[in-house]
């Protein structure tokens, strides 16, 4: 993917993202953003394999497992981990600047993700 963001979404302070609850980003895709214990990630929100928002899934370690169909797929690389879904998930870059979580849509996270600050 370009390192030129296809968009810069400025999504909340970074405080009000509480571990393992994601946040639903009302783009075309939608975006779901993550802190999982400290470290956040963004992901197209909708499961490769049913249409379904991952953002209502189960998230365990960073495993986020698809309501409908329970296929697994992984916030730091949006691959598949499970069946029925082949087809991995776009991920997206994530910064926090000025205290603001920033998403950088169509550049690629970095596997490690982004430590919340502080």
């Amino acid at each position: 993917m370009s390192e030129t963001p296809e968009q810069e979404l400025t999504v909340c302070p970074v405080e009000d993202l509480e571990p393992g609850e994601p946040l639903l980003l009302e783009t075309v895709p939608p975006i779901s953003v993550w802190n999982v214990d400290g470290v956040l990630y963004a992901i197209d929100d909708t499961c490769s394999h049913a249409e379904a928002s991952l953002a209502d899934g189960d998230v365990e370690g960073c495993l986020v497992e698809c309501p409908f169909h329970m296929a697994k797929f992984d916030l730091r690389t949006g691959e598949p981990e499970s069946l029925p879904a082949t087809v991995p998930v776009r991920t997206h870059a994530v910064e926090v600047r000025d205290g603001m979580i920033t998403v950088l849509v169509g550049v690629a996270a970095r596997p490690e993700g982004t430590p919340v600050p502080g």
